[in-house]
């Protein structure tokens, strides 16, 4: 709120006026206890007319007394309790001067009059009068005193000069003395007035340098080091009282790709038009949200339960959709810019340290970025630790095919008499010293950025251009992800594929994985119908290797069923052959082309022949190569 030097002033003429107050509210109880105090200088000097001048007194001092306190209690203003003040002083002289100058006693009466003075003093001694009010109060006693000198006190010339002399010195002095008073007053109302403004600039000065610190420059909203002080408020709550409260992590998805297309600028402006929406839905919940660096939010909140810190954060990513900022250059199917979402709330195992907490809706997080982000996930004990030394990997798989870090090699696949039918499309990567990257390590890593939606389209361009294009074999297969699967626009991608290369969809095999405990959503079921719709195979890849193995089998009518090759290995045993020749029966029975992978030795290839196997891959078959030296096989 904004704070000027009139404000200022104004506020101290408020506190003045409360002072003047008092202060003559106790003028007039001292004054009043002085002037009947003379009751007694007054039964010594004119007795003849005390008992007179002594019942004026009291009468005066109590009506004054009665009129002030009414007019306090009644709230009257400031300058009606002065006159009332001034009035009494006034009234008090005349009162008293009346009745006195009738005594006989002419010489004493004579000193006793040069006591009047008093109540030109009692103008400026008890009370605060302005200088005009001070001016009338104590012109009114000199009038009076000279009405009685001249025309009703008898006296002599030179005792009229004397004592006339006397109150005008007294009436100039004390009008003086209220002047410069005044004058004071008045300098001292406007330096206290500028002190208070200047320190209230200063405190305002510290307090917004206060929120400066506090605050991140770019959203508006507090920063990380408000947001430390913030969690370690609630954890020692949570410490000693058990106050409960949830920690929500918000990452903008794909948000190097939006800096990239429209501008940092534009970056700027997605991330305060968010974090508006973040304090707009957080500040209901009693939460606070926080900048924590990048495109990363946080937000701490008092909460009871798990379920109501996912409520809230489900309400953030909806409410971030919603907002419909456009981002055409995400590589999945979503055209708005949309957020990954993190929960963790404080458990028993939480330890002893917040950043536990915060660890723990990291992990969420990352667990949100790895199932196809634009979602929420909470923490769960047993959600995978990502391996802190692949985070060198995430900028370089983005860039992975333009450095031509990504390759593809083929792995033949066999009938049992022999003949190559197909090729298996594997991914390879090599860092930029040429260290080559398990598949084991960067597929995952690719699916939590999303690289893997440009890869995966990468990866089957080139084996169309490379094996179906060239001849070089009937059928190439290759792997795609759960998280390509999921992408509105895969299947009509892998139809512009097939257009551009000029060749039958049925020549194109695609595998899924079922090790990946892929979900069972409507959009996954739509893909492979529209990839069935351009007679491109489907076939299930390391079956057994999961939990959802029958599950896909009974939803999807897959072509050809890779056994994973631990069933082969595992041979070697009475146990282990038992289990291959019952999932050979499951999968015969169900008419899929069988295909068991791992075929290492000529000893496992003639039990599969044994067994009456479709197919067969492996090492002691065919290594996987490039396309060139494929077709030199």
């Amino acid at each position: 709120m904004a704070y000027s030097f009139a404000d200022a002033r104004r506020s101290l003429e408020t506190e003045k006026d409360a002072i003047r107050r008092r202060w003559s509210r106790h003028g007039l109880w001292v004054a009043v206890g002085v002037y009947v105090g003379f009751a007694a200088p007054d039964s010594w000097l004119i007795p003849d007319v005390a008992p007179t001048t002594i019942a004026a007194r009291l009468v005066i001092a109590f009506a004054a007394l009665l009129a002030f306190e009414v007019l306090r209690i009644a709230k009257a203003r400031t300058i009606w309790l002065d006159v009332t003040c001034a009035s009494a002083l006034v009234v008090g002289y005349i009162g008293w001067l009346w009745p006195a100058v009738a005594s006989h006693d002419t010489t004493a009466m004579s000193y006793y009059m040069i006591f009047g003075a008093i109540f030109m003093m009692g103008a400026n001694l008890f009370f605060s009068f302005s200088f005009r009010l001070s001016v009338a109060t104590s012109g009114i006693v000199l009038l009076a005193f000279f009405i009685s000198i001249y025309w009703v006190f008898p006296t002599t010339p030179a005792y009229r000069l004397a004592f006339g002399l006397f109150y005008i010195s007294c009436f100039l002095f004390t009008s003086f003395v209220n002047w410069r008073l005044n004058v004071e007053r008045s300098n001292v109302l406007l330096n206290a007035a500028e002190a208070r403004y200047q320190q209230w600039a200063a405190t305002e000065r510290g307090l917004e340098l206060l929120e400066l610190s506090n605050t991140d420059y770019l959203t508006g909203i507090e920063n990380r080091r408000a947001l430390d002080r913030r969690l370690d408020e609630c954890w020692e709550g949570w410490r000693k009282h058990r106050r409960a409260f949830a920690v929500i992590l918000i990452d903008v998805d794909f948000f190097k790709r939006f800096n990239d297309q429209y501008g940092h600028q534009e970056g700027d402006r997605c991330l305060t038009v968010i974090a508006k929406s973040l304090r707009d839905v957080v500040s209901s919940s009693h939460g606070t949200i926080g900048r924590y660096g990048g495109e990363e939010f946080i937000v701490v909140m008092p909460t009871g339960t798990p379920e109501m810190a996912k409520s809230m954060a489900n309400r953030i990513r909806r409410d971030i959709e919603d907002l419909a900022i456009a981002h055409a250059e995400r590589p999945d199917d979503r055209s708005v810019v949309t957020v990954s979402v993190g929960v963790a709330v404080t458990r028993q195992q939480s330890g002893d340290k917040v950043e536990r907490i915060v660890r723990e809706a990291d992990l969420a997080l990352y667990a949100a970025k790895a199932t196809g982000r634009n979602c929420v996930r909470v923490f769960d004990p047993s959600l995978p630790r990502p391996d802190d030394s692949v985070g060198k990997l995430v900028p370089l798989l983005a860039a992975a095919i333009d450095r031509n870090l990504v390759s593809l090699v083929y792995q033949p696949i066999f009938d049992v008499d022999g003949v190559a039918r197909a090729v298996e499309a594997l991914m390879r990567f090599k860092m930029p010293d040429g260290t080559a990257v398990s598949p084991k390590i960067f597929i995952p890593v690719a699916e939590q950025t999303g690289a893997i939606l440009e890869l995966g389209r990468w990866a089957i361009e080139t084996a169309c251009r490379d094996i179906l294009m060239t001849d070089r074999m009937a059928t190439v297969s290759v792997n795609v992800s759960p998280v390509q699967l999921k992408s509105a626009d895969f299947a009509s991608n892998v139809s512009d594929i097939l257009k551009e290369c000029g060749i039958s969809g049925s020549r194109l095999a695609l595998e899924i994985t079922e090790g990946l405990h892929m979900e069972m959503q409507s959009e996954v079921f739509k893909c492979i119908a529209d990839l069935r719709a351009l007679g491109v195979e489907i076939w299930l890849d390391d079956f057994g290797s999961g939990f959802a193995g029958l599950s896909w089998l009974r939803a999807i009518e897959f072509q050809t069923v890779k056994v994973d090759r631990t069933f082969l290995h595992d041979c070697s045993n009475p146990r282990g052959l038992t289990m291959l020749q019952d999932m050979i029966s499951l999968i015969r029975n169900r008419g899929n082309t069988i295909l068991v992978e791992g075929v290492e030795t000529a000893a496992q290839l003639s039990l599969l022949r044994e067994l009456g196997i479709d197919r067969v891959q492996g090492f002691h078959l065919g290594m996987p190569v490039s396309a060139d030296m494929l077709k030199a096989a």
